[in-house]
């Protein structure tokens, strides 16, 4: 009961967007906690389940600890998970999920170009990568966090989103 109802919240802050203001949570914690959720929505291929659910993050060390936290003894989809914290894209290969820090969106041509295709998550933080192709993207919006869905890179990714997550995001 008690997870149902931190899983309803979640939903609703993702749904109406968090507050930009000083004194709220870091972003890091924000980010991580979203990131969290939206695994919990999205379908991988049968053959990206088996071996360890990767979450690789680029260049945000906080984000990286934090969801690793949250992970400590879990799994995903019935996979252990291994976080992957890196300083530029070109450390890794292979990730279920890549989060791409602010500070190291200038990465991101490159990022796009080495997983297109593949099964990844990609996941970044800065205007303008939903519609280059990031799969999700988080963007201010009259100060509040939301997330735009770029629905042709998650669908050229071989990755699903449920109704659930689509619902609440900026579908582009």
């Amino acid at each position: 009961m008690k997870r149902i109802s931190r899983v309803l919240i979640v939903i609703v802050l993702m749904a109406f967007g968090f507050s930009l203001k000083s004194g709220d949570r870091p972003m890091h914690e924000i980010h991580s906690m979203l990131m969290f959720n939206f695994i919990k929505y999205v379908e991988w291929p049968s053959e990206a389940k088996s071996g360890n659910f990767i979450i690789a993050v680029v260049g945000d060390e906080n984000v990286a600890s934090t969801i690793q936290n949250f992970y400590t003894n879990r799994t995903v989809k019935g996979q252990t998970v291994k976080v992957i914290n890196v300083e530029n894209v070109s450390s890794i290969n292979n990730a279920h999920v890549l989060y791409i820090s602010k500070n190291k969106s200038r990465e991101f041509d490159e990022a796009k170009e080495k997983f297109v295709g593949k099964s990844t998550l990609m996941i970044t933080d800065k205007n303008g990568l939903g519609s280059k192709g990031s799969c999700i993207n988080f963007q201010e919006v009259n100060g509040k966090l939301k997330f735009e869905i770029n629905q042709e890179s998650i669908k050229g990714n071989n990755l699903r989103i449920s109704t659930q997550l689509s619902s609440m995001g900026i579908l582009i």
